[in-house]
Order: structure tokens, then C-alpha cells, then sequence
């Protein structure tokens, strides 16, 4: 089986052993999020902190959520790490923005932290600090879900189908969820722009095809 294959197959066998009701569970918990004026913290790291960008966008532009990705402001993640180290990075950042039992964390991340070993222990950190305020935490994480889904209020585990796939797979299908989350009808508010435009393929009155 060519490596294509495999990975498509894999993909596939993720889709299948989803637990929609855990997806369900972190829509109701965004709703109520919103319904109550609370705000959106997404963290991650590598791959985790790209998603928290993109999906901060999402859920601000379709879901009228106010939502941040802390580690977009490389200046303030580098002052931080140069000074106060790695691990307290989010909880210091979380601590200026008043962190409150009204918002949530989404935390995107393979592993989903660990105590013993220390693995991620900005996460971490950052889930303890949120169960001291009251404040939710969320997740979409790989493997057994590690420290988020442990704590977590609503977490999502991408279904570990491949040993030596996880991260593609977790990372690739945190994307799939959090689409699929900002477009579900109880949290979209406003339309994304190819879904909101007019056919791009229309027939004129010669009866050719025009864009």
C-alpha cells in the first residue's frame, strides 16, 4: 500500500470514530460561552498555536465570540519567555487580560499536556490557572488527551487510529473540528464569503457558461 494510501485510509478511520457527542458537548459549552458574555482563550503550541490564530478569526468573523490567540504578539511571547521562562507564559498573559470565570480556554494540542513527565507545561499551567478563577476548559487533543482532557470541561479526542501518524492526523483533523464547530447553526451568526456570494457559474443568454 502506497504511503498515500495509507494516510487517506487513516484519515478516514478518524472521521468514523469521532465522538459526536463530545463535539456537541464543546458546541453547548461555546453557546453558553457566548449567551453569557464570556471571552475565548485558544492556546497552543507549533502547530497548536497556528490553529489558535486562525480559529480566533473564526470564532470572532462567524460566531460573534470574542476570542484571542495570545501567542500571535511575538514581542510579548518573547519578553515573557526571556524573562519569566516558558512555562508561565499563557498564565501571565492570562492574569493581565483578567481571566474570569465567565470565559474558556480551547486548548489545541496533540498530546494535551502532562505533569509526570512535564510535557507542555505552558498548557498545563495555563488549566490550572483557569480552574482557580472558574473559568471553562475546552480542547480538541490527540492521543488519550493527556492533562486537558483530564481537567477539561468539554474536550474532543481526535481518535488515535496510527501510532506514527498522530501529530499529522491530530493537527491536520483540529482543523476539520473547529470548522466544522464555527459553522454549526447554533454558533454561526454571520456567513462565510463563498457561502454568501452569488454562483460564480451563471449561463448567459447564448447559453454558454460565463464566470
Amino acid at each position: 500500500m502506497s504511503f498515500i494510501k495509507e494516510f487517506l485510509q487513516k484519515s478516514t478511520e478518524v472521521i468514523q470514530n469521532f465522538n459526536e457527542s463530545d463535539i456537541e458537548s464543546l458546541v453547548n459549552l461555546l453557546v453558553a460561552v457566548r449567551e453569557n458574555g464570556g471571552r475565548l482563550f485558544l492556546l497552543g503550541s507549533g502547530g497548536g498555536a497556528g490553529h489558535s490564530s486562525h480559529a480566533a478569526c473564526d470564532f470572532r468573523k462567524l460566531c460573534n465570540i470574542e476570542a484571542y490567540a495570545p501567542y500571535d504578539n511575538v514581542s510579548e511571547l518573547t519578553a515573557r519567555v526571556n524573562d519569566e521562562g516558558w512555562d508561565v507564559t499563557l498564565v501571565n498573559w492570562l492574569k493581565v487580560s483578567r481571566l474570569n470565570a465567565k470565559d474558556c480556554l480551547l486548548i489545541f494540542s496533540v498530546g494535551g499536556g502532562s505533569e509526570k513527565p512535564p510535557i507542555s507545561m505552558n498548557l498545563v499551567n495555563a488549566a490550572k490557572y483557569a480552574k482557580q478563577v472558574g473559568a471553562k476548559i475546552a480542547g480538541v487533543v490527540g492521543k488519550d488527551g493527556g492533562y486537558t482532557k483530564q481537567v477539561g470541561d468539554a474536550v474532543v479526542v481526535v481518535p488515535a487510529v496510527q501510532p506514527s501518524l498522530v501529530t499529522p492526523l491530530t493537527e491536520g483533523f483540529q482543523a476539520l473540528v473547529w470548522h466544522l464547530i464555527v459553522s454549526h447553526p447554533r454558533l454561526q451568526l454571520n456567513t462565510a464569503k463563498w457561502e454568501s456570494c452569488q454562483p460564480l457559474v451563471q449561463a448567459n443568454t447564448s447559453g454558454v457558461a460565463i464566470i
